[in-house]
């Protein structure tokens, strides 16, 4: 049994961060590079992210693309490792909120460590 942190960290967090990275250079123009730097990532990192060879298991749906989009563009200004953090938590939470995590393996339960309110 694998616990919904372990399913949102091998499957979901890799697939924000390639979407990040996918949104950050096509649509805000970013290197590979500026979005590595942003992203605390290798520039190698980022070339698989976006060539889909990490984090190409989730299919997001457009709701939540639309928050992965409204996140990269804050990360583009100067915005505190805590909000970032924040960020991805956010993102983290709309995906297991959108119903993702149950479709894809059923049993597993809504993880609430993060908290509703941080």
């Amino acid at each position: 049994m694998k616990t919904p942190c372990e399913i949102m960290v091998q499957k979901v967090l890799p697939a924000i961060r390639a979407e990040l990275a996918r949104v950050l250079m096509v649509e805000h123009n970013c290197t590979q590079q500026k979005v590595a730097d942003i992203l605390g990532l290798s520039r190698a990192a980022v070339s698989q992210y976006v060539s889909e060879k990490r984090g190409a298991e989730v299919d997001f749906s457009d709701d939540t693309k639309t928050v992965i989009s409204q996140f990269a563009t804050e990360l583009l200004t100067d915005i505190s490792t805590k909000d970032k953090v924040k960020g991805m938590c956010n993102a983290c939470k709309f995906v297991q909120k959108s119903g993702w995590l149950y479709r894809n393996d059923p049993g597993v339960e809504y993880c609430g460590i993060c908290g509703e309110d941080e």
